[in-house]
């Protein structure tokens, strides 16, 4: 499922016009991001859990030279799944 067809479903279970589940879900992917950024976990109740996580440095290697490369530390977002929305698959 892609972006549009995921707007379609919202609109379709919801009632909402296209452009109104598209705006939506703008909003939500934006409050998100926006709270991620701050610094801060966001839970939804039965579904998930967003939040940054922080990475450590390491070493790699570059494939097509072999050589050792340093790969910074960084944050990463991540998602865990609730206990409620894996226990329906």
């Amino acid at each position: 499922m892609n972006k549009g067809e995921l707007i379609k479903a919202i609109a379709t279970e919801s009632g909402l016009s296209q452009k109104d589940a598209s705006s939506a879900l703008d909003a939500l992917i934006s409050s998100i991001t926006t709270d991620l950024k701050a610094g801060n976990k966001v839970s939804i109740a039965g579904f998930g859990t967003f939040e940054v996580k922080s990475r450590a440095g390491r070493t790699g290697i570059n494939p097509a030279t072999k050589e050792q490369i340093n790969i910074p530390a960084c944050n990463v977002p991540v998602f865990k799944f609730g206990k409620s929305f894996k226990d329906q698959f």
